[in-house]
């Protein structure tokens, strides 16, 4: 098995879907072995492919305040990983992004997955991440984050942090007052040396 880095190397310079990606692959994930949470998302978005940062967005503040982190905790990566679906912006539809190319999880998860030895909590957020980690949850998103207890406390299925998500979250205000307390709690929790 190679080795974590050689692994990443090859992942950041990969070029499968160039011809189907409107500005040309630019893989942005964040991850070492010893992350002890792992965000499963879905793809990154426009401004993500400009910087190169993962969640470096709206999305990406709104996700930080629902953990209780710090951008510096967020972006360590010897604490949090961070593994979308597709790592390249696939491109804008008609109702947002495109859906993340299939030939990214299928060529990379499972390998890097692999490497992660050490986590304590897995984030799934979006559907296509759902689809993934939690094949057996099969119904409505809504759904299936109010059934989060199913999970808990190694996983964890959200919706998208995105501000087009601002009218599910005030259709469903049980999620910032029931879900978000512990899911906070659970985080530090993940994240503290001796657990």
């Amino acid at each position: 098995m190679a080795s974590l880095t050689s692994l990443l190397t090859e992942v950041r310079a990969c070029t499968l879907c160039a011809d189907r990606l409107p500005l040309g692959p630019r893989p942005v994930l964040q991850m070492l072995g010893s992350a002890r949470i792992l965000i499963a998302g879905q793809a990154p978005g426009r401004k993500v492919h400009a910087s190169g940062v993962p969640f470096d967005d709206a999305s990406g503040d709104r996700l930080r305040a629902w953990l209780g982190i710090s951008r510096d905790v967020f972006y360590d990566p010897k604490k949090v990983a961070i593994l979308p679906m597709g790592f390249c912006y696939p491109g804008t539809g008609k109702s947002g992004d495109l859906p993340p190319r299939p030939e990214c999880a299928a060529t990379w998860r499972k390998p890097l997955l692999a490497r992660l030895n050490n986590l304590r909590l897995t984030l799934v957020i979006g559907q296509y991440a759902l689809a993934w980690h939690l094949p057996e949850e099969t119904g409505p998103l809504t759904a299936i984050v109010q059934g989060w207890k199913k999970h808990w406390p190694e996983t964890v299925p959200l919706p998208h942090p995105s501000p087009r998500n601002n009218i599910w979250l005030r259709r469903n205000p049980w999620f910032e007052r029931e879900l978000l307390p512990v899911l906070r709690k659970q985080v530090s929790a993940a994240l503290r040396r001796d657990h």
